[in-house]
Order: structure tokens, then sequence, then C-alpha cells
């Protein structure tokens, strides 16, 4: 049943429901599986679709979103012709990648956490080899002055809505299609520190000398989110996920402090605005790397998914947040190094401690540039080979 029975019209209709029916904590027949990352540089096809691009010149375009989130390849493209990306009528047959490639049960939109920011009027640039850059990032309390009015957020980000719509078409029902942002704090900290950080200690210096302004910037930040998801969902996103990926640069006093009340009050209003948009409810996932001291607080943050990440026990997990929510995750990425037979004896083992049931597979993070397609289709593989003689037994 397509979102708990409601099917958008003008979508094709859903065809494998799995992710869905185990997000919402339903019996399924196997354990369904989609990576982190999955539309990324590890695909060759990635890789030459990226090549002359600019990163967030790419997120901008619907179109260019949408062929990289399915990888959409056509013979025209191999001979040299460029064809419009993703349009709503093509007539030439397409294999769509990663989707093709591997027998995913979700797709996840291609696009980026940072373009919330942006949105708020930040300049954000990708600089190779270093990551994201904040030429201006917000040093003192003053700097808030500079963010657009939240409420503007939605209507800037457009694009990202047209990209999700595009590509929900160009699925045809195939699996369904996820949609996401960062989460306040995550957020917070690009826009403190300037880009990544290995200690955070700019954002966290907000959070002990400008309490107050840290709030404020994270009640800024959640009110951008909000429509933003609640407009991925009425674009086409079929399940959203938020990206808490600081976590763990937070300890338990700070994170119940400032990053927790604002990841519940994210999924409250979700799901209270597409309530009052007349949208069917969608299952909401919280993925808080590194946060496995808030295991239980995020069991009850108002998510029907708690993403683990890799030094997460899945027996200890399960234990600490029972029956009453999906858990999905969690191998550590760095395992696809490994030969295709010792990935196999690892998923197996994920498998068996994580149970039959309220599961997704995933890994405990985004797969990274240099890994195998090969080894990546072994783990997907291997989740439904070994998936299915669980739920047989």
């Amino acid at each position: 049943m397509e979102e708990n029975g409601f099917r958008p019209k003008g979508f094709p209709e859903l065809k494998n429901d799995t992710f869905l029916r185990a997000a919402w904590g339903e019996e399924t027949d196997y354990t369904p599986v989609w990576c982190m990352r999955q539309a990324g540089r590890y695909l060759p096809e990635f890789r030459e679709t990226r090549a002359a691009q600019d990163f967030f010149s790419t997120c901008r375009s619907p179109e260019a979103c949408c062929e990289l989130t399915l990888q959409v390849r056509s013979p025209q493209k191999r001979e040299g012709f460029m064809p419009s990306a993703c349009p709503v009528k093509q007539p030439v047959p397409y294999s769509l990648q990663p989707l093709r490639r591997f027998p995913l049960d979700a797709a996840i939109i291609f696009s980026d956490i940072l373009v919330v920011p942006q949105a708020l009027g930040m300049e954000v640039t990708m600089v190779p080899g270093k990551g994201p850059s904040f030429p201006e990032p917000l040093r003192e309390e003053r700097d808030l002055e500079r963010l657009r009015d939240p409420a503007v957020v939605a209507s800037e980000l457009d694009y990202v809505f047209q990209a999700i719509t595009l590509t929900r078409q160009r699925l045809a029902g195939r699996v369904p299609l996820i949609g996401f942002a960062g989460a306040p704090w995550t957020l917070m900290t690009y826009m403190v520190e300037g880009g990544g950080s290995s200690t955070m200690a700019q954002a966290k210096r907000w959070l002990y000398q400008r309490p107050q302004a840290s709030h404020q910037l994270l009640r800024i930040l959640t009110d951008a989110l909000v429509p933003y998801l609640v407009g991925q969902v009425a674009a086409g996103a079929q399940a959203l996920q938020l990206f808490e990926s600081h976590a763990g640069h937070l300890g338990p006093q700070l994170f119940t402090k400032f990053a927790l009340p604002y990841i519940c009050d994210v999924a409250k209003r979700v799901k209270a605005g597409l309530q009052k948009a007349g949208l069917a409810p969608v299952p909401m996932i919280i993925f808080a790397k590194d946060g496995h001291f808030a295991l239980e607080e995020l069991a009850q943050a108002g998510y029907e998914v708690v993403g683990l990440d890799w030094t997460v026990a899945p027996k200890k997990a399960r234990e600490r947040v029972g029956k009453m929510v999906t858990l999905q995750g969690n191998l550590d990425p760095c395992a696809l190094y490994a030969s295709k037979e010792e990935i196999g004896r690892l998923v197996q083992q994920m498998l068996d401690d994580f149970g039959p049931q309220r599961y997704i597979a995933n890994l405990g993070h985004g797969l990274y540039p240099d890994m195998d397609p090969e080894h990546v289709g072994a783990f997907v593989d291997a989740v439904h080979k070994h998936s299915r003689l669980l739920h047989q037994n």
C-alpha cells in the first residue's frame, strides 16, 4: 500500500513498497536496502556527468539532480549527444544507474544539506579537495541579521522540489524516493565554522558563550526546514531523512540542550504541516552520527526510523530502543573494501543481529568515492539473499 494508502495524482503506482513497509513497522518478506550517498562519486557514471559542472550549479538543476539520482544514460549520450536529462516525456530507452546497476529498494534525491544556508542568504562554494566553504561565516551575534527570513527558504529551494517531481516521475514506481535535509545543529556548525572541522570549536564556542544567539539560530533553521521538508513531500518524496551528521561533537548535555529539542520540533511540525496541507504522512528517519549516547531519546523523538552508524552494536541498540521504531544501518562503509565473500559474511552477521523485522539495511555512513561498485552490488545482493533465508526461518 503506497504511502499509507495515498498516491498523489500524476505519479505512477509504486511497485516495490518494501522499504516503506519496513519504515512503518509492517512485516516484510525480506530486508530492504539502500545506501547513503548511493548516487555518488564511486560510480563512473557520476564522475562522467559531474566532470565539467560546479557542484551547487548541479544542485540547482532539476534535470541534473534527476540524472544523478538515477544516473540516466542513453545511447545518444554515449555517442556524445547530450539530451535533456530526465524530461517528463523521453522516447529514448534509458537504463537507470544506480537503480539498474543495483536492485536497491529506495532512491534518495541528489542534493546537499547546505542548500538551506544558501537559501538563507549565505554564500557557499564547494572547493575541490577541501569541501564546502563559507567565505563569510557567522562570527558574531549581529551576523544573524544577515540571514533572510526563513519563511522564504522554501520558495528559494523550488529547484529541489522540481528535481523531486522529475525523479519521482522517471522512477516510474520502481522504488520509493527519499527526500532529506540537515538537522539544525549540523547546519549551524557549517555556518559558524565556515566549512568542515575536526573539533567544531567555533560552533561549540557559540553554545557556551552565546547560548541565546545559538538558540535563535537553531530556531531560524528549524523554521526554514519545516516548510522545506513538507514541500519535498508535496513534490513527491515518499520518506524523509534528517541528517544530524555532527551529533558526535556534542556530549549528552549539549546534545540534549541544543540538538534534540530541534530534532523533535522538526518531526512534530513536519507531521502537522503534512496534515494541514492534506498530504498523507510519510515515514521520517533520524540519523545522528556518533549519537549513540542518545539512542533512547532519538527513539522517542517522533521519527519512525532511527539510523545507526557503525559504532553501535545492533543487538544492544535494539535492547535500548525497544520494538516501537525501525532501525536502519549500520555496516562499516570500509567493510566494502573487503572481498565479496567477506562482505557476504559480514552482512549475514549484521542481519542476524538486527533481526528480520523493523529493519532497513544500510551502511553506517555514506559510500566513499574510491569504493568498487561491484562490492556495493555484493552488499546489496547479500542483504537480499540472506534476509530472504532469515525470513523463511
